[in-house]
């Protein structure tokens, strides 16, 4: 309820009109004073009384017209005026409304008591009242109300009547309550998905943001912003791109859409990624208004770079590799990727490539085929398969034994929805293989001709740690290292075969600059050979006959190195676990050695026989005794320190 002191709704002029053909009455307007003739006093009379009923009956009229509820009331409360609507409303003619009040007309007594306090309240201080209430009236018409009271004022200044205007305010209410519940959802929605909603004018540069957008900014929630502000957070490198989309969306010969993505980089010092959207709205084709929406993507285009770099690090990893590591769709029992190893292993181009299930089976010799099958459908299944299998080359009719380690891949909701596999070619290689590795691409590419030339098949790499992060699946063969680029470098290929001990003879290349020291540090880093190049001419012929002892020296590596180098996979948990595997200790006593639970040493040991392709303990304790791990004594650590 809202009141006015002393705000008066309109002024009451009382007066005493005599009734028609009846004699003057001294004190009312139109009565002829002085005249002795009764004739000409009564056509006076009613001249004036015709002047002023015109204006009467405008008023009326007036106020019959108008949708809003018109009324006054009297000292008693009671109805003394009411105009056609509010009749209507009652359902009564002027005799069944005028005269009564609001409990003989039958209003709920709460609510009687309301409206004769706002009467009283205005007869007593002469102030105007607003207020809303709900009522249904007896003719069943029931919608909320709001009214303007006020004071009518005689000439005296007392107040002899209250007059009210009251208007159904249903339709407002439940506009307003429909908007505050589009605001409610928006603002829920903006929260859950993080929008920041803006605004910009067009015509005078005014922006608008709220709370979210300003953080995007690195700014205050109540900090100003302008065109300058949002400006200076744009990425140098990106603001022409947003310069050119902004003129395109307040174009009017376009949609007036608005859709980019941007840097930006805060006050605060932090760069975030932001992915925005909105529209333009047009008059007379100019714009008046923008309206958008702004999120902060810099956490998933992270998680995409991050995603982008594992999987060049597993297409760089299967690129290099001399297994072959597929994928498969399990419902569609289709082949989806195969990694380079293919072509060299089925002697096929990727185009020929069978691409379903079915399709490679034909190639698997056929007395191998059921072992295969039963492998897949308990890969299927979810379970981890290892087989070994025969395949017939299409192109030459040529026989490779493969061994393969197939297992499933699970989707979110715990199915299988993909499998894969890594097939390993266990048929003898051709080991006349040379490896470039030489940081500087013109001589890098020199070499590879060379080699060619000298009929070696010859792959490049652009650094060390290229090379040395597939090291460990390349066939047998050569490593060239070229240290006139990187010396450092360089002589870390060797150190690290090494040290890891994958069975790659290694020569260093070195320039004509080079001393003895220099090729000792080489000798000793794990260098079969040394060149010190002194001129180009001598270069070919060095290299040749250096290859030729480096292939000589070529061997398939023993199952004791291969066994050291499984090992070399295994974490340092990994290792702990193994030893305790190997001094026949069951999970329940490695998990109290190792504070660890046997559920996780479970999964540890299932890690390790993965990692060292074991199909069995036996496998298991093989690999291990060959590596050189020892059953644990007592006076062996069981405290779960590295052994």
């Amino acid at each position: 309820m809202r009141t006015v002191a002393g705000q008066a709704c309109g002024t009451w002029h009382p007066m005493a009109v005599p009734a028609r053909g009846s004699a003057a009455v001294p004190d009312a307007p139109g009565a002829v004073r002085g005249s002795s003739d009764p004739k000409r006093a009564g056509e006076r009379i009613a001249v004036e009384l015709r002047e002023l009923a015109s204006p009467l009956r405008f008023l009326e009229a007036t106020l019959s017209s108008i949708p809003d509820f018109v009324y006054a009331f009297d000292r008693q409360k009671r109805f003394v005026y009411a105009n056609e609507a509010m009749l209507a409303l009652f359902g009564h003619p002027a005799g069944g409304l005028l005269g009564r009040n609001f409990a003989e007309l039958g209003y709920p007594g709460e609510l009687t008591d309301r409206l004769n306090a706002h009467i009283d309240r205005v007869f007593k201080d002469g102030v105007t009242i607003e207020d809303e209430v709900f009522y249904r009236s007896p003719t069943g018409y029931a919608a909320y109300f709001a009214f303007l009271w006020g004071p009518v004022r005689a000439d005296d200044g007392s107040i002899p009547l209250v007059v009210g205007v009251s208007r159904n305010t249903t339709k407002k209410r439940a506009f307003v309550e429909a908007l505050k519940q589009s605001e409610a959802r928006l603002r829920a929605a903006t929260e859950l998905v993080g929008l920041g909603v803006y605004s910009w004018d067009p015509v005078t540069g005014a922006l608008d943001w709220d709370e979210r957008v300003r953080a995007m900014w690195g700014l205050a929630p109540d900090a100003p912003v302008d065109m300058e502000v949002y400006r200076a957070g744009i990425h140098p490198d990106d603001w022409n791109r947003v310069r050119d989309a902004i003129a395109a969306c307040a174009d009017p010969a376009g949609d007036g859409r608005y859709k980019i993505e941007y840097r930006v980089l805060g006050r605060d010092g932090v760069m975030r990624h932001i992915a925005t959207a909105g529209r333009t709205t047009f008059e007379d084709d100019r714009a008046v208004n923008f309206i958008g929406a702004a999120i902060d993507v810099t956490a998933q285009r992270r998680s995409e770079a991050a995603i982008r770099a594992s999987e060049a690090q597993f297409r760089s990893f299967a690129q290099h590799s001399s297994n072959l590591i597929w994928i498969g769709d399990s419902a569609g029992r289709s082949i989806t990727y195969r990694s380079a190893a293919f072509e060299r292993i089925w002697g096929s181009s990727f185009k020929s490539a069978p691409t379903t299930f079915a399709g490679w089976l034909q190639v698997v010799h056929p007395d191998d085929r059921k072992q295969v099958e039963r492998a897949l459908a308990a890969v299927q299944a979810g379970e981890v398969a290892q087989y070994n299998y025969r395949i017939v080359r299409p192109a030459d009719g040529t026989i490779r034994w493969l061994r393969d380690t197939s297992f499933p891949i699970f989707d979110d909701a715990g199915e299988v929805s993909r499998i894969g596999g890594i097939a390993e070619d266990l048929t003898p290689e051709d080991p006349r293989q040379v490896y470039v590795v030489s940081t500087r691409a013109t001589e890098a590419r020199r070499l590879m001709t060379l080699v060619r030339a000298s009929g070696y098949r010859a792959q490049v790499f652009e650094s060390a740690s290229a090379f040395l992060d597939v090291a460990a699946v390349l066939s047998p063969g050569c490593v060239l290292v070229d240290l006139r680029g990187s010396r450092l470098q360089g002589l870390a290929v060797p150190r690290e075969l090494r040290a890891r001990s994958i069975a790659l003879p290694t020569i260093v290349l070195d320039g004509a600059a080079a001393d003895v020291p220099s090729a000792v540090a080489a000798m000793k880093a794990g260098a079969t050979d040394y060149l010190h190049v002194t001129d180009e001419e001598s270069l070919r012929t060095m290299l040749a006959n250096a290859m030729s002892e480096c292939v000589g020296t070529t061997r398939p590596t023993t199952s004791d190195e291969t066994a050291a180098a499984r090992l070399a996979r295994l974490t340092p948990r990994e290792r702990q676990v193994l030893r305790h595997l190997v001094s026949g200790e069951t999970n329940k006593m490695m998990g109290q050695q190792l504070g660890i639970s046997p559920r996780t040493v479970e999964l540890h040991r299932a890690q390790v026989m993965s990692r060292l392709n074991a199909n069995n303990l036996a496998d298991l304790l093989q690999i291990a005794l060959g590596a050189g791990i020892a059953p644990l004594t007592k006076s062996s650590p069981r405290d779960g320190r590295p052994a």
